[in-house]
């Protein structure tokens, strides 16, 4: 079975990519989509197969990949309940991508190629999270970091759309050299790059350190935070983040399959699969608990002011993540894990529902372009209103709510009873950003929905709903943003944890999910607090005085500035990093191959013998009296020398 999982996006990719003209548009969508789709019900079989239950566990080896002196790599499928849950979002996601996009691409002339683009991208993320070793995963994990490439790009026309593709790749480099450092440091230590080997000897070598540029660090904490390096290039955290909002220019579907539940969640995976490694490495977990909170505020801070409606969900995205890695960080590995599970519909039901909204308005893009759209677009306003109802973490602790309700509380409220370093800072930070993720999901819904029109009277009389082949995924989509947090929750974070995870991820000492359940009430009533006055906020500025949020921009100024240029990190790492790069480049290239290599070398030896060619030439001036006279001179040249080597003068 897991076998079919992985490969049939495979197949799909190689029959759309190769055999597109023949199979035609229609073909290459329905094949591609069909193999998605038969892949994502086998990985929901899978996952109640294996789901709490240790015998299922099992490695399907497929052969020898790697034999160098002491490394030896076998490409094996790793089947456990880790896995079994990426498989279900990964697959689960991207199949309703591939139906959404055959509506979505209906006009566009290269469907074949896009739909191959996202199949080779659901079968890189699926060897990546089935990978039994860090080279396997490796080999994944690049493989999503190319095929991100051609999908943030597949409008190659568009220049933002090539600068878009290149950042996110270069970016993505960045981190993937960090994690290519903690791979060798891995094996130095271990001996191995298996994850069974590894997890089997992570107490025998505590203590041990290692030299890290003339310094001795402890071994563990070094290579964990190599790791965690990879994992914050792939999952956007701050100071690796800038890739992610400029991904919006690909197609509306890849931003749901990207930055929804696959691509963002590669590092999230990674830190949660580690979890032996990290847990005994708890100064790495500190990391780990404060950059996920700062990257929390952080980036919703900055949709609090963005006005496409894609960075608005992009940024949410991005702060989401910072929950993920933060629980995480202070050992709730369970919750990361749920709150990635239910983010994957309600953040891929937003992002369509966005789609379907752009899609309305003729590929408009700007919320101040839209407003009133619910009476012309109630479906899909019913649809984004459960994505954000879950988004914002709505429900009654003690009672009922959507999917995020359960996930998000059981992430902060972990935090609230961490140990580990930072767990304070996450707890506040991951309070404030509950405020800022309502205000800003409500002012998306308000600004799109309610009010006047501000769009042209053209395009208004344009606007219709999506057709069925892209409402239907949204429905699946929304069923699971209503009803996953509840349906899971003692699975993931609940009294059944321990059967269902079955040693897939530590339960460890600073598994603080059980402390998490017997928080002081007032904890467990903060987020729905904030959630509240976040509601309340975005009415008062978007419903009931309109004019509000022009005044305050206009009376904080500086700080509006600061947040809608997202903190300036653009523009610093462009002054700090880019141009000195750029200037250094031109220097070597200009200065140091043409001029000095060049110069002296070929360009330099032709330009010669070519000045003096043309100096030669002008001998040949075709005269007589020249060469008579030219020939005068050579014979009284001869003459002179004869005559001085002879003796005669």
């Amino acid at each position: 079975m897991i076998e079919l999982i992985v490969f049939l996006p495979l197949a799909g990719f190689l029959a759309a990519g190769l055999a597109g003209q023949s199979l035609g548009d229609r073909g290459s969508m329905l094949l591609t989509s069909s193999f998605v789709t038969v892949s994502a019900l086998l990985s929901v079989a899978l996952f109640f197969e294996v789901s709490g239950n240790p015998d299922a566990f099992h490695t399907v080896t497929l052969g020898s990949w790697i034999q160098s002196g002491d490394l030896a790599i076998d490409w094996a499928l790793r089947v456990d309940t880790l896995t079994a849950v990426m498989l279900v979002v990964v697959n689960g996601v991207s199949a309703l991508v591939h139906w959404y996009s055959v509506g979505y691409m209906a006009h566009d002339p290269s469907k074949p190629r896009f739909f191959a683009y996202l199949s080779l991208f659901t079968f890189a993320m699926l060897m990546l999270v089935t990978a039994d070793n860090l080279v396997q995963m490796f080999f994944g994990w690049e493989g999503v970091g190319l095929a991100s490439y051609l999908l943030i790009g597949f409008w190659y026309q568009k220049p933002s759309a090539n600068a878009a593709s290149i950042k996110a790749f270069v970016v993505n480099r960045i981190g993937d050299f960090g994690y290519s450092l903690g791979i060798f440091a891995t094996f130095l230590l271990f001996g191995s790059v298996q994850f069974d080997t590894i997890f089997a000897n992570v107490d025998a070598v505590k203590g041990t350190t290692l030299d890290f540029v003339g310094y001795d660090v402890p071994a563990l904490t070094l290579v964990a935070l190599l790791l965690f390096v990879g994992a914050m290039g792939k999952s956007a955290q701050l100071i690796l983040h800038i890739w992610l909002p400029d991904a919006m220019e690909g197609p509306t579907p890849v931003s749901a399959l990207i930055h929804a539940a696959t691509m963002v969640t590669a590092g999230v995976f990674l830190v949660a699969r580690m979890s032996p490694l990290f847990e005994a490495a708890p100064d790495a977990l500190a990391v780990v608990t404060v950059i996920g909170a700062a990257t929390a505020f952080f980036a919703a801070t900055v949709g609090l002011v963005q006005n496409d409606i894609k960075r608005v969900i992009a940024y949410s995205t991005c702060s989401q993540l910072g929950y993920m890695f933060f629980a995480l960080g202070v050992g709730a590995y369970g919750a990361g894990i749920f709150h990635l599970f239910t983010h994957a519909f309600f953040k891929a039901l937003m992002f369509l529902s966005a789609g379907s909204v752009i899609h309305a308005l003729s590929d408009e893009q700007d919320m101040r372009q839209m407003g009133g759209l619910r009476p012309h677009l109630r479906t899909t306003w019913a649809l984004m209103l459960v994505g954000t109802l879950a988004l914002t973490g709505f429900g009654i602790p003690g009672l009922i709510g959507f999917s995020g309700f359960y996930s998000k509380d059981i992430v902060i409220e972990a935090a609230y009873a961490g140990e580990v370093g930072g767990s304070l800072f996450a707890f506040v930070m991951g309070v404030a950003a509950a405020f800022m993720t309502s205000f800003y999901s409500w002012r998306l819904m308000f600004m799109t929905f309610e009010n006047k029109p501000r769009a042209s009277k053209d395009v208004m009389s344009h606007i219709h709903e999506s057709p069925m082949v892209m409402l239907v995924p949204l429905f699946v989509l929304a069923g699971g943003a209503v009803f996953a947090g509840f349906a899971f929750q003692d699975w993931f974070v609940g009294d059944g944890r321990l059967a269902f995870w079955a040693g897939s991820i530590v339960q460890g000492e600073h598994d603080v999910v059980d402390k998490a359940h017997h928080v002081s009430k007032w904890v467990e009533w903060l987020p729905t607090a904030m959630m509240a006055l976040g509601l309340g906020a975005a009415w008062l500025f978007y419903i009931r005085s309109p004019q509000l949020p022009g005044q305050v921009a206009a009376s904080a100024k500086g700080l509006y500035q600061f947040l809608l240029n997202k903190w300036y990190f653009d523009e610093l790492y462009r002054a700090l990093i880019v141009r000195p790069i750029f200037a250094l480049g031109r220097l070597l290239w200009i200065g140091g191959d043409q001029k000095t290599i060049d110069g002296l070398g070929p360009d330099g030896v032709s330009r010669t013998l070519v000045a003096g060619a043309k100096r030669m030439r002008r001998v040949q001036s075709g005269y007589v009296y020249h060469y008579a006279f030219a020939m005068l001179i050579g014979v009284v040249i001869l003459v002179s020398y004869i005559a001085f080597y002879s003796g005669g003068f």
